[in-house]
């Protein structure tokens, strides 16, 4: 018995193909730039979401990363909002950022900060407190005086706690830069009284933290949130 020829549709032919191309994978190439500007932007990250890749832009803006179509990439800069750009094709990309006001007033507000406490901690300096309370053990040979002063003295006592101070307000000032007011609500849709309730329950450990880049930061907001919300849904 002869067997007739299997007719395939053209149009399946082309999905069928089109489906395997995009699960095969390429190198895309592109370029991240400053949108309203010639500007180029160099050191950019741009990572690749469902594979967690990343790379850097150069010095020209540019940037190659391995991505199958309809993969989404998730951009930043220091300075700059975020982008997302879906991979449509396997043309050269260009990608625009736009200047960041928010983190820009987030890094002032940081530095402000840490200039008013160097001040605070050079004034107990001034007062004759050299080691914030806590002396080297050299200096019991060679100044036991001033080691004796910086271990019982008042001034040196309260040097030795704003040193703490100092420290954790330090640290908590990074952990702003991450997770503030401004970028929760640019990735989420929290306001008023639910805003302030995720702020307080879902604040990071610096030790977390520290170790963060931007991209760790909004994954970390996006999924607290949808923990935060599917919690609302139970109550």
């Amino acid at each position: 018995m002869k067997l007739k020829p299997l007719c395939i549709p053209a149009t399946l032919l082309l999905f069928m193909a089109f489906n395997v191309s995009a699960q095969q994978g390429f190198i895309l190439k592109g370029v991240v730039m400053e949108r309203g500007t010639t500007n180029r932007i160099t050191s950019g990250e741009v990572v690749n979401k469902r594979t967690e890749g990343s790379v850097n832009t150069n010095d020209l803006g540019l940037f190659q990363i391995k991505v199958n179509l309809g993969d989404t990439l998730f951009v930043f800069k220091n300075e700059f909002a975020n982008a997302e750009v879906v991979v449509q094709s396997n043309k050269d990309l260009v990608i625009y950022l736009n200047r960041s006001t928010d983190l820009r007033e987030v890094n002032i507000y940081g530095e402000s900060k840490k200039q008013e406490l160097d001040g605070m901690r050079q004034e107990y300096r001034n007062k004759g407190s050299f080691y914030a309370g806590k002396p080297p053990l050299l200096s019991y040979l060679f100044s036991p005086l001033t080691a004796v002063y910086e271990l019982f003295g008042r001034t040196p006592r309260n040097a030795r706690h704003f040193g703490k101070f100092y420290s954790n307000e330090m640290q908590q000032t990074e952990i702003d830069g991450f997770f503030n007011e401004s970028i929760i609500k640019k990735h989420t849709d929290l306001k008023d009284k639910d805003l302030e309730d995720f702020m307080l329950n879902y604040r990071p450990d610096y030790s977390v933290a520290s170790k963060w880049t931007e991209y760790d930061a909004i994954k970390y907001i996006r999924d607290s949130y949808k923990k935060y919300t599917d919690t609302l849904r139970k109550k």
